[in-house]
């Protein structure tokens, strides 16, 4: 098996040390109004995505329904709370208050989409469970993580309105999935035609994002703070929160007594988190705040974590 690192995550990397190199495009003097255009970008992404959804193998795929529900826990039960048992053993310095809130934060967001059904396919798991289960936890997500969110932000230094940020999740998330779906009748061929090129949109808009969070971080000496020392132990937490999520997973899937393809899917989608909504949800929660660079940290670290170890254990599983 030849290893192949992921191409999106090389150019995280790259458009992060852009931000670096040159700053001064994402912050608030620069003559190209990036926020403007990642405002526009997410309501498209929302729209494609809603053009996208398999309205027949949603309505399939309902009776499975433990499946279902183990994969729906995890993701937005388990996971907060197993970083919630790690905050009275926080140290109380604002930084590593944020770095903690960053990994709360990454632990509210909904699964991964298209990486799960591709790595579910890969394992030859539930492709039709993973389908549902990807496509109705982005849509959960949008309730429950700022809902979680907000036991935190409402008295956090942060700027944060709990009922504004919901206005800001409809607009750009809600109407857009909801129009894709009146559509899909009318246009939805092209969204399945052009499929690759709007994964491409999505993609260039995430990258946009990333590069005004830590341009505006940089920017301001942010990561001044944060030491070689600090990302090898956000990288440390990352990998612990992911091997006992996934050890959880598994152990109950087989009491379950669920089959391989559905364990595949429950193990793949329950353990990830979308960095597509990380970014998205990032944006609308915290706006310019001087934090949203370290807030996006894990989350960032995760991703590319998840991607290199789904990638090993899929092909174990497809060679069963």
């Amino acid at each position: 098996m030849k290893f192949k690192i992921d191409g999106f995550v090389i150019t995280i990397l790259i458009t992060v040390l852009l931000a670096y190199l040159f700053p001064f495009f994402g912050t608030d003097q620069s003559p190209i109004n990036i926020g403007t255009i990642t405002n526009y970008g997410i309501g498209f992404i929302f729209l494609f995505y809603g053009l996208k959804l398999d309205q027949n193998k949603i309505k399939t795929d309902l009776s499975n329904w433990k499946l279902h529900l183990v994969v729906q826990l995890a993701t937005f039960l388990l996971f907060p709370l197993l970083v919630l048992l790690v905050k009275p053993f926080v140290a109380e310095t604002e930084l590593a208050g944020q770095i903690w809130l960053a990994f709360y934060f990454m632990a509210c967001l909904p699964s991964t989409v298209s990486s799960s059904v591709v790595m579910v396919a890969l394992a030859k798991g539930n492709i039709p469970g993973a389908i549902f289960n990807a496509s109705i936890s982005g849509i959960i997500g949008i309730v429950l993580t700022p809902l979680w969110m907000g036991f935190f932000l409402q008295t956090s230094t942060t700027d944060f309105d709990f009922t504004d940020t919901y206005i800001d999740l409809i607009v750009q998330i809600i109407i857009p999935i909801v129009l894709g779906l009146f559509l899909q009748k009318y246009i939805g061929y092209w969204s399945s035609k052009y499929n690759k090129q709007l994964n491409y949109f999505d993609k260039v808009i995430i990258l946009l994002i990333i590069y005004k969070s830590f341009a505006h971080a940089f920017s301001i000496g942010l990561f001044e703070s944060v030491s070689v020392a600090i990302l090898a132990q956000i990288f440390a937490g990352v990998v612990v929160l992911f091997a006992i999520l996934y050890g959880v997973l598994n152990l109950v899937c087989k009491t379950l007594g669920f089959t391989v393809e559905d364990r595949i899917t429950a193990l793949f989608c329950g353990s990830k988190k979308s960095l597509v909504h990380g970014t998205v949800f990032s944006s609308v929660m915290f706006g310019s705040s001087a934090v949203l660079g370290i807030i996006l940290l894990p989350i960032m670290i995760y991703h590319a974590f998840q991607i290199v170890i789904i990638s090993f254990i899929a092909q174990k599983f497809a060679n069963r």
